[in-house]
């Protein structure tokens, strides 16, 4: 499913990094979500998410799909940010054979990737070396 630029701009938690709080029980959820799964509320706040984390485990990607190929190999990381949030993120700027399970890493806004044959650009975060 193509989606347009404009869709993936209007998407907060992806462009300022924000996950939800329930005010029920405080867990804090990236992307937010509906319904809590720990405690079932259903009211959130928003938060900023911290920008600092570290690599909790990590892979190598040698064949790349469609709009990624020409960056092979890159690294796909699940980061946990300060504060116990995971996700999942490229890791950039680092020697693949010097990038290790517990290395420091920080959030950076970037370019992720073309789209359409226009080659308009989509926007998101991906980590470097803390």
């Amino acid at each position: 499913m193509n989606t347009s630029p404009r869709y993936w701009r209007e998407i907060p938690q992806r462009y300022r990094l924000e996950g939800g709080r329930c005010t029920t029980c405080g867990k804090i959820h990236y992307p937010p979500r509906l319904i809590c799964p720990e405690c079932k509320g259903r009211a959130f706040e928003t938060v900023a998410l911290p920008l600092d984390g570290k690599v909790l485990t990590y892979t190598v990607v040698h064949v790349g799909p469609s709009g990624f190929s020409d960056e092979t190999p890159y690294a796909l990381g699940i980061i946990e940010l300060a504060g116990g949030v995971r996700l999942m993120s490229q890791i950039v700027d680092v020697d693949l054979e010097s990038l290790k399970v517990g290395m420091p890493v920080r959030m950076e806004f970037r370019c992720i990737q073309k789209e359409g044959a226009s080659g308009l650009l989509c926007y998101g975060h991906k980590c470097v070396p803390a």
